[in-house]
């Protein structure tokens, strides 16, 4: 019994010290998809930058955690709908996320290898988001009501390479399915409050982000001793 609990405390911190980690910066691009402006699924706007940690649990899958903050801005002069031209409504929102899931890779991922190497990846997990409830008022201007946390679903693609044994350099398109139909004021009964506010646009749709940027990471950890996880 000794022998089994010393072979597992023994096998448990070499899989904890023997791992690979990345960290570093992101920065890029933002932009929104709803019931104001232009309805172009990709279409970076806004500047946004944050920061991202990686652990590689294998040299297939990682563990990994974001933040990110940028704004989001939509106007209806910039469609291409023209009942949308004729309405004229604009807004600018902000929103801070935290991001935590899993990243797969299509190709085997392996930093210790001392060649050059690259490989597509697919991103998803859970993302909570801080934001801000809008509101039409009676000026017909969208306008910022209050403070809001709401949830999101990521959907990324990517592709990554490695520009030496502890640099890797990123590209990535993810949208953010929200769980939210108010960033820009469309639906404002998700408010609390006791005044009635227009409503406008579907309410059969939540609203959308898309964030278009680059990510650059330093690797360091021991080289890995994967176990079947």
């Amino acid at each position: 019994m000794r022998y089994l609990i010393f072979s597992f405390i023994l096998l448990y911190t070499s899989l904890s010290l023997a791992q690979t980690y990345e960290i570093g910066p992101m920065l890029g691009a933002t932009n929104y998809i709803g019931d104001v402006g232009d309805t172009q699924y990709i279409a970076p706007k806004t500047l946004g930058a944050g920061g991202i940690f990686k652990w590689n649990r294998s040299n297939r899958h990682s563990f990994r955690f974001s933040l990110f903050h940028s704004k989001i801005k939509a106007n209806d002069a910039d469609a291409k709908e023209t009942r949308r031209k004729l309405r004229g409504y604009s807004f600018k929102n902000k929103i801070t996320e935290a991001s935590l899931g899993i990243e797969y890779t299509f190709w085997e991922w392996d930093l210790h290898n001392l060649e050059a190497q690259w490989t597509p990846y697919i991103y998803t997990g859970l993302t909570g988001v801080f934001t801000q409830d809008m509101f039409v008022d009676r000026r017909n201007k969208i306008i910022p009501e209050d403070n809001k946390f709401t949830s999101a679903i990521p959907m990324v693609l990517g592709v990554k390479g490695t520009l030496s044994t502890k640099w890797i350099l990123a590209f990535e398109i993810g949208a953010r399915y929200t769980f939210t139909d108010n960033l820009d004021g469309s639906n404002p009964e998700e408010i609390d409050a006791e005044d009635v506010y227009p409503s406008f646009g579907s309410a059969n749709s939540n609203d959308w982000y898309v964030f278009t940027g680059i990510t650059l990471t330093y690797s360091f950890g021991r080289k890995p001793c994967y176990c079947k996880f």
